[in-house]
């Protein structure tokens, strides 16, 4: 793992003081100054390691790097920094907040990447919320990063900016809030399901909420096999026979839904395998204690899951949810540090569904004998979780033929 997180400026006292600091709060504390410094990773300690480090000796690899441009990520920091880049319309449970406020998230996120897949990360927070300005800014800083991580944008624009982005950049653009919760989704799910002897195929999941996390655990869910998931939004169950969706809804209804069924996400809960949770709200006791015998409830809301954990335990064989206090913790910290690892470490142009189908593989497998109702998922600090997906994602890379070394 990488060295403790320390705050060189946490001691400053040349900062502005503020009502926050009174009485005296933890997260203030810690906050005070920022979360991240940039770390110079060679010596300057005479005119010697200066004349290498700048003029005239950096003169000599700007000009190789003019000549063969592949060598920039030989002799610079691109080939293991990302960008993670919001607009601040989607933060946290906090909403539309604004870059400025949505900043200390950025740092958490890259200290993140840092601490549990040793990848350098710089927090971008742009000052619009213009799609098409969004990815123009970000295809412009590219040539300085290895990949972008999307962060806390709201949908449906997150999808729209994901897709123009990938197409003009030949580096991995990932949006975690939908492909990282996917993936850890999907770990958790095949082992909960061989934990009860069936296959992903065996199952009908409900998911509750239609955003960019239900979007993509939805696509992603069938992608790797899932028997049948229907998505529920404000006004009910996403299907064919509504005529107010968008249109990223509207392709959704054309892929789930294969049952057809409609109305309300409590009625599509009767006899279900699957209860995922990724928007907030409470579902009635009831319609938890309607599902199928040996179901499966992740509720991931955070702070407040949708369904408590003592009243889905009453009725679930396996319970999960966002929360670091209750076992089987959906966190997407298990996969966007070794995702990215992996995906820079071999250089590849995009993450495909097959590299994330392997990370979600690797993340289950780490589990092994230790399968358990309270024990589907490993711990974000466990320290096998990193190397794992890296590995595997970096392996798939190679086999899809996205990777470049």
């Amino acid at each position: 793992m990488a060295a403790e997180i320390v705050n060189p400026r946490s001691d400053s006292d040349n900062s502005t003081e503020s009502a926050a600091d009174e009485p005296f709060d933890p997260a203030f504390a810690l906050h005070r100054g920022g979360k991240m410094a940039v770390q110079a990773t060679v010596p300057v300690r005479d005119k010697d390691d200066l004349s290498l480090a700048y003029t005239p000796g950096v003169a000599k690899v700007c000009s190789a790097i003019a000549e063969r441009p592949e060598l920039v990520h030989d002799y610079t920091w691109k080939s293991q920094v990302v960008a993670v880049v919001t607009d601040g319309t989607a933060v946290l449970g906090l909403g539309d907040i604004g870059p400025e406020a949505s900043l200390p998230v950025m740092e958490g996120k890259a200290i993140l990447f840092k601490q549990f897949g040793g990848v350098d990360a710089v927090p971008i927070a742009l000052a619009t919320t213009d799609t098409d300005e969004i990815v123009d800014t970000v295809v412009r800083l590219a040539p300085s990063f290895g990949g972008v991580n999307l962060e806390d944008i709201s949908a449906p624009r997150c999808f729209e900016i994901e897709r123009k982005l990938q197409e003009r950049l030949d580096i991995p653009v990932f949006h975690d809030d939908q492909h990282g919760t996917a993936v850890v989704t999907l770990a958790a799910l095949r082992n909960a399901a061989k934990l009860t002897g069936r296959g992903l195929g065996d199952l009908r999941a409900v998911i509750s909420g239609a955003g960019a996390a239900g979007v993509a655990i939805a696509k992603f869910l069938l992608e790797a096999g899932l028997g049948d998931v229907a998505v529920a939004d404000r006004k009910g169950l996403v299907s064919r026979d509504r005529e107010d969706l968008t249109p990223v809804k509207r392709e959704l209804a054309e892929l789930t839904n294969r049952a057809g069924l409609s109305g309300s996400l409590e009625s599509a809960l009767a006899g279900a395998d699957v209860f995922i949770g990724v928007s907030g709200g409470t579902v009635p006791e009831p319609a938890i204690a309607s599902m199928a015998p040996g179901a499966f409830v992740f509720a991931m809301a955070n702070p407040n899951p949708e369904v408590h954990p003592d009243v889905a335990h009453k009725y679930a064989a396996v319970v999960a949810t966002g929360r670091s206090d209750y076992p089987n913790q959906i966190n997407n910290v298990l996969a966007f540090p070794g995702i990215f690892a992996g995906a820079l470490q071999v250089r590849a142009s995009r993450i495909t569904e097959g590299m994330k189908i392997a990370a979600a593989n690797a993340l289950a497998d780490v589990v092994g004998d230790r399968l358990a109702a309270d024990y589907v998922i490993p711990s974000p600090f466990d320290e096998r979780v990193a190397p794992a997906v890296t590995a595997a994602v970096a392996a798939a890379a190679r086999a899809e033929g996205v990777a470049r070394r």
